[in-house]
């Protein structure tokens, strides 16, 4: 099968590297080595989880209407009947199943674009048992959005690790919902990687949102190449979190490629968050715009580094960077590291990052007009996060996503309606 064929050089290159210390460059704000000590269980007999999460489970974004799929823990689920209307040729399904019934479909874009020197790609590629598959035909614009929920279900300490690969073939466009919960308190770690081809003037809108609770860590992997006149919207958001790791790797390999790319990310407590984004101008005429966002509260800790890379011959690359961070909190930490390595002569590229607190003229405005100074800082910080949010290009998910944020700001818990797994 095509995922046994890459395991013995991903564990030949993990032997060889091991788990990346703070030494190491893009790894430097992240334990990662802490992040893996723990004795987590894996379910290496595929023991089925006797849960199915289409009854029990409920991830609501009113009027979204949805191509609602789970995946539990590792495991892609099928839904027992058919439940959405995509079109025909479009293909949403389990990666393990796919590669072995139609191998061709995944081509060579299996383990392609992953960093195969990177610990956590090779740990991946080599633990891997399942995972997402999604396929989308040449010309097919698909309407409905896809959501793919993946959920966290274990009495033990438990390791999942997950793959996706995404294929939009020329001239297709796809919405994207990636969600993130758990069910119980018990640890998790996750590692996931994600490969991602677009196609030539094909579009894709692509959102994670995590939402799990302190116990829980996340070591996330995407690899995105772009070609000739593709588009890319990608968001990130972490609204509830334990120790989260998210490497962002883009490659704009076609000319006139474009994308842009945001975070919003809010931490208290010990929480940890650490996005780190790579994108490569790799043609002429490209255009990225990257915007992430921070709140960071009590003794929590984030952490942004960014680099854009123009190569030599791509003329004409038109970049953005910007990181804006809020401490609440004296205790609170945020380092950030935007960068530009640029080997062309004619282009416009600008980065920069501020890290500070709220307004004290803007809170006293407030005050002197009967907000109590809590609520003041709430509203400011929600008006902070707009920004990123206002991108997002679903209303149905944007105006969810102002909701779920405010709450967040407010401390209240979320739980979607119909949802028996997280009360």
């Amino acid at each position: 099968m095509l995922l046994n064929a890459c395991r013995d050089e991903a564990y030949a290159s993990f032997l060889r590297g091991g788990l990346p210390s703070r030494k190491e460059e893009r790894y430097r704000y992240t334990d990662m080595q802490g992040m893996f000590a723990p004795d987590y269980g894996v379910n290496i007999n595929r023991l089925p989880v006797p849960i199915d999460p289409y009854k029990t489970f409920r991830c609501f974004v009113p009027n979204l209407n949805s191509a609602l799929f789970f995946v539990v823990n590792d495991t892609f689920c099928p839904p027992s009947e058919p439940r959405t209307t995509l079109p025909d040729g479009v293909i949403v399904g389990s990666l393990k199943k796919i590669a072995e019934t139609n191998p061709e479909l995944l081509g060579d874009c299996y383990n392609r674009l992953a960093d195969n020197n990177d610990a956590v790609s090779s740990l991946n590629t080599m633990l891997v048992q399942d995972g997402v598959f999604i396929y989308v035909p040449r010309g097919v614009r698909v309407e409905q959005p896809v959501q793919i929920v993946n959920m966290l279900h274990s009495g033990v300490d438990m390791m999942a690790n997950r793959r996706v690969l995404v294929i939009l073939e020329a001239d297709s466009s796809l919405n994207i919902l990636f969600c993130d919960h758990t069910d119980s308190n018990t640890q998790f770690l996750s590692t996931q990687v994600a490969e991602i081809f677009i196609g030539e003037n094909a579009a894709l809108d692509f959102t994670s949102v995590e939402e799990t609770h302190s116990e829980n860590r996340l070591a996330s992997n995407t690899f995105i190449r772009l070609a000739e006149r593709s588009r890319l919207c990608h968001n990130v958001i972490t609204l509830h979190n334990g120790t989260t790791r998210n490497s962002l790797n883009i490659l704009l390999d076609g000319e006139g490629a474009e994308c842009v790319v945001n975070g919003s990310v809010i931490l208290d407590k010990r929480q940890h968050a650490d996005n780190n984004t790579l994108i490569t101008h790799a043609a002429p005429h490209c255009s990225s715009r990257e915007l992430y966002k921070y709140v960071v509260g009590d003794a929590a800790t984030g952490a942004f580094t960014g680099k854009v890379f123009v190569a030599k011959g791509a003329q004409k690359t038109d970049s953005e960077m910007r990181n804006q961070n809020l401490c609440a909190t004296k205790e609170a930490r945020m380092y950030t590291q935007p960068m530009l390595e640029i080997y062309a002569d004619d282009v416009k590229c600008s980065h920069g990052a501020t890290v500070g607190q709220l307004n004290d003229a803007a809170l006293f405005y407030m005050q002197q007009r009967g907000i109590p100074v809590s609520e003041a800082k709430r509203l400011l910080q929600i008006a902070f996060m707009s920004e990123v949010i206002d991108n997002i290009r679903l209303t149905p998910l944007r105006e969810r996503l102002r909701y779920l944020v405010e709450k967040r700001f407010r401390g209240e818990l979320n739980t979607c309606e119909g949802c028996t797994l997280c009360k």
